[in-house]
């Protein structure tokens, strides 16, 4: 699977006032999957996650264990 990382203003809020990371993922896979995903790529947990689907693209938004902070996370993946 192919997680692409979103860095919108939107996202960014996010990331700093919810804990809650976004990704754009391919349309075909679920919940379940992109939750296993982002827990064994970059080696965190998950509480949640939301998607949408949005000019065509399916936008995931993860929400990370209180223990994980979303910050730490995008400093980690290049995001800020």
């Amino acid at each position: 699977m192919n997680l692409k990382p979103i860095s919108t203003e939107k996202a960014v809020m996010m990331i700093e006032a919810l804990n809650i990371l976004a990704f754009e993922v391919p349309r075909n896979v679920n919940k379940n999957e992109i939750k296993k995903e982002v827990e064994e790529t970059l080696e965190i947990k998950v509480d949640d996650v939301r998607t949408q689907i949005r000019n065509g693209k399916k936008i995931a938004y993860v929400k990370l264990n209180k223990k994980n902070l979303a910050i730490d996370v995008a400093t980690k993946i290049g995001l800020m």
